[in-house]
């Protein structure tokens, strides 16, 4: 007998033998039947809650393999600047957090643009001055990669009308003065965020705690938590211990703390660990095979060498964790490759995943050599979209590199697992947005998915880069009842409203951990 069934719904059950199904039963944490309603209705009881979901989707829970938890629950008490319409309403918000906090506290936020602000220009150091003269201000624009500052802030971080820029960075000043603007481009933005405080411990896991909530109303129920510092790690760690956390995690460690993590086990709560073979194409870091077209002396840089990354590959596998390669050039994917090769030479490494994450420029020999080995390619979607249109690829790389960059329905076409993130706070959380921008690709569309592909990068394939696929990623029979309710059928309706479709239940484990309505 069940302890909750779904009816009258529209069943996409990700599993090929039953693609579609009308109702689900679950018993405890585990899905006991999926069918007809007359199927499902045969397991009902006096205690069993019955949901009729009149026609709404189920999908299985979506999961996020590339998440910043700590951050975005930092950015959840910024200031959101995404809907103003003036400078002028946005220092008006500005004025308002102001004067919510203490002086000398720091004040940040994010969202506004200046292509949507009437003036069709960005805000000053001045005008943030006069919004918040106690406090220090940064403030990020919606595509990221640019924010402004206030003097304060500025002081703080050292910045002056002397300062050279950094690589991959600009520093903006006044044409006539030679004064600093506030304005800061690329990896100039670093300067300011280095100096901002970092949140105590407490503060740390109220807003993960904070942030693990919203997560779930975008209808994700398990996450690839993605932590770089101690503190951050301390903060898994702890969450781990409480369980009270509305939704599964896969925790990550970067490969420095691996020495802490023999020292705590498996306490620790982390499942994975990530090692940098390279940096990243917008600050041009990231390891090409040939340079950048603006730089013939520059093709980014390896973090180490071959032999380097090889053994650091194996002390990550040796400690019982996933080994994660961040690798985004062709020359940074080429070396992990190699490493990986290496390790699936040992006999202790049957059955394991071995991931390239964030990887991004491939050749045609690359895609044989994944496919070969058995690699999964992680991505995250929206990051894929601004690759093309905010640090524009074509002109950095040229058309021919370019085409080669995310080709996702090549390597989806060559029997390679492609497993989807949001990278979210640096892009937006919603699993919908990223499905939308791999169905409507607009650079190189030959690379677009169809939205059943695109489901399949949050759900099943994510579930199979864990070795979860028996337990999770589709609706079958014996696996956990982790549910998304959704207004509308991602793989029926048009392109240009896949982003808007509303997430109306999550379910985890068989609690329903998030309802926007009464079903």
């Amino acid at each position: 007998m069940a302890d909750l069934v779904l009816v009258n719904g529209n069943i996409l059950t990700m599993n090929e033998s039953k693609p579609r199904a009308q109702a689900i039963a679950v018993k405890k944490n585990r899905i006991v039947r999926v069918g007809s309603n007359t199927e499902i209705r045969s397991l009902v009881t006096g205690t069993t809650q019955i949901l009729d979901l009149k026609g709404k989707t189920v999908v299985p829970g979506f999961i996020d393999t590339h998440i910043h938890v700590a951050d975005f629950g930092r950015i959840l008490d910024w200031i959101d600047l995404s809907k103003a319409g003036t400078i002028e309403e946005l220092l008006q918000q500005v004025r308002n957090k102001a004067a919510t906090v203490s002086k000398g506290k720091w004040l940040l936020g994010s969202g506004w643009n200046d292509q949507k602000l009437a003036e069709k220009n960005c805000p000053t150091k001045q005008d943030l001055d006069a919004a918040a003269p106690d406090n220090p201000v940064i403030l990020y624009h919606a595509l990221g990669q640019t924010a402004v500052a206030n003097s304060q802030a500025l002081e703080l971080s050292g910045l002056t009308k002397e300062t050279l820029p950094p690589e991959g960075g600009v520093i903006d000043r006044n044409k006539e003065t030679g004064e600093l603007t506030g304005l800061l481009k690329g990896a100039a933005t670093d300067l300011v965020w280095r100096k901002v405080p970092e949140p105590t411990m407490r503060e740390n896991l109220e807003s993960a705690r904070i942030a693990c909530k919203t997560i779930v109303e975008t209808g994700i129920t398990s996450i690839h938590w993605i932590t770089t510092s101690a503190k951050e790690a301390r903060t898994v760690e702890q969450l781990s211990k409480d369980n009270k956390i509305p939704l599964r995690i896969f925790a990550i460690t970067a490969a420095k703390n691996l020495g802490r993590l023999r020292k705590n086990g498996a306490k620790a709560g982390f499942k994975g660990a990530l090692i940098f073979a390279d940096g990243y194409l917008a600050s041009k870091t990231a390891a090409l095979n040939m340079p950048y077209l603006d730089n013939p002396k520059n093709n980014g840089k390896l973090r180490g060498s071959q032999d380097a990354l090889n053994q650091l590959a194996l002390k990550v596998h040796n400690v019982g964790l996933q080994v994660i390669i961040h690798a985004m050039g062709d020359r940074a994917v080429g070396v992990a490759v190699k490493a990986f090769e290496g390790l699936l030479l040992r006999d202790s490494m049957e059955g394991s995943r071995l991931r390239l994450e964030q990887a991004s420029l491939l050749n045609e020999q690359l895609i044989k050599d994944i496919g070969r080995l058995g690699i999964i390619v992680s991505v995250q979607p929206k990051v894929i979209e601004s690759e093309f249109l905010v640090w524009k690829a074509v002109e950095n790389l040229g058309e021919k590199r370019a085409k080669m960059l995310f080709p996702l329905k090549t390597l989806m076409k060559s029997g390679i697992c492609v497993v989807g993130g949001s990278d979210c706070p640096m892009e937006p959380l919603s699993p919908l947005l990223g499905i939308q921008a791999l169905v409507e690709r607009k650079s190189f569309p030959d690379e677009r998915l169809t939205a059943q592909e695109a489901l399949k990068l949050y759900t099943v394939n994510a579930a199979f880069a864990t070795n979860d696929e028996s337990v999770k990623g589709s609706i079958e029979v014996g696996k956990l009842a982790d549910l998304t309710v959704l207004s509308e059928d991602p793989t029926s309706i048009a392109v240009e409203k896949l982003g808007s479709i509303e997430v109306e239940m999550t379910i985890v484990d068989g609690v329903i951990v998030y309802r926007k309505c009464v079903l």
